[in-house]
């Protein structure tokens, strides 16, 4: 086991995230040792992380933190750092190591307020670790403001601090932030290497493994839920069946309010399951008793709450539409591949009925034209149109397409 693991099919940034860890520890050896700091050395102090959704981003940061924090005495007789076993990438890759802060928001920005926070702690020295390494695996959705913030930072670290940002591509990142940052670009994993993790990790059967991992193209958290939950597999099915709906108007209309529905629906779940936890352990820490008033002076920590609370289900309802137009993109795609007899491996084999009756009923044409359709709405989305407006006029040009 090492801390590399479960970064799947990503070889060569392993192999340079590997070289830069070595080249970390000998620099902290040095420097401890008052020796000179060895020349030609492939770590830098910042680092971004792009690549698709589910190609493991935040997964490779993870593990690059880890690594920068080992403490495996196999260093020392030329090991390479990420053993996965001491102390020190044991506590980072699980979330208590003091000196790997991981920020990552439910919501649709991170501000200048988090932001200058990350900041003063990044000019602090590491407590107990090796480095003070930053993980933001949210970077893209750093508003202007917060970006200006970071950028400071970034433009003169501290010496021993590391900043790990990720964004799917490097246009969702401010120029002067990526100019000075070393970039790795991320894969989407093999379809079998994701059915291998999904089955060795997790214990899922080979078959859903397989099929999980064919479904989401190689998305490895949507492939584990696919594949461990029985909601998502049932929200997906639905999904798959809107082609066959919007033969007419109301179908259209009726298939979109029904996208809604279910997005919604599933930012209601999880605010039932985080909401009330969170409320009450507020309510404790700011000394309320249960059945009682609150004390005086608490109603704006309780205000600022249900605004976070209210922007956090915003942000599940637009990622619960993005997966299901993600799905329909996949959807087209076969179909678009059959029209054209290409040989390339299905994702949606488990719908093969209503793919060749989309097939059959269309032109490659018209279904270009539907993808484009999809991807006009997510855009949509982007710009804060209202989502049932947005879904409904998709729906309207999956028809008309």
């Amino acid at each position: 086991m090492t801390v590399w693991d479960d970064l799947v099919g990503q070889d060569r940034v392993q192999e340079q995230l590997g070289a830069a860890a070595r080249d970390a520890d000998a620099l902290v050896t040095a420097n401890s040792a008052g020796e000179a700091v060895p020349p030609g050395s492939k770590m830098t102090h910042a680092w971004l992380f792009t690549g698709p959704p589910g190609s493991g981003r935040s997964t490779a940061a993870r593990a690059f933190a880890a690594a920068l924090q080992c403490t495996s005495p196999d260093r020392a007789l030329g090991g390479a750092p990420g053993c996965g076993f001491c102390d020190g990438c044991h506590t980072a890759l699980i979330g208590t190591h003091a000196d790997v802060e991981v920020i990552r928001t439910d919501l649709l920005s991170i501000g200048v307020k988090e932001t200058r926070e990350l900041v003063r702690r990044a000019q602090l020295s590491p407590a107990v670790g090796r480095w003070q390494v930053i993980v933001m695996e949210d970077a893209d959705r750093l508003t202007e403001g917060a970006g200006n913030v970071l950028l400071k930072a970034v433009e003169e670290p501290a010496p021993r601090t590391v900043w790990l940002l990720c964004a799917p591509s490097l246009e969702d990142v401010l120029p002067t932030i990526r100019s000075r940052c070393r970039h790795l670009t991320l894969r989407t994993p093999p379809v079998d290497a994701v059915a291998d993790v999904l089955i060795r990790r997790d214990g899922i059967d080979p078959e859903r493994a397989a099929s999980a991992a064919r479904a989401t193209q190689g998305h490895i958290g949507r492939a584990r839920r696919l594949a461990t939950d029985e909601r998502a597999r049932a929200r997906r099915a639905a999904v798959l069946k809107l082609p066959l709906r919007v033969h007419d108007v109301g179908g259209c209309l009726k298939a979109a309010q029904e996208l809604i529905d279910t997005a919604t629906d599933d930012a209601r779940q999880l605010a039932e399951e985080v909401d009330v936890k969170e409320t009450e352990d507020l309510k404790a820490a700011l000394g309320g008793v249960a059945g009682g008033r609150m004390p005086r002076g608490t109603a704006g920590a309780m205000k600022e709450l249900e605004d976070r609370q209210k922007r956090r289900r915003t942000r599940t309802q637009r990622d619960s539409l993005d997966l299901a137009l993600s799905e329909l993109t996949g959807f087209y795609r076969d179909v678009l591949a059959l029209q054209l007899g290409s040989r390339i491996a299905l994702a949606n084999t488990d719908v093969r009925d209503a793919l060749d009756r989309v097939a059959e009923s269309s032109t490659p044409e018209r279904t270009l034209r539907r993808i484009e359709a999809v991807i006009a709405c997510r855009r949509a989305l982007d710009r804060n149109v209202a989502p049932l407006l947005a879904v409904e006029a998709m729906t309207m040009s999956l028809r008309a397409g």
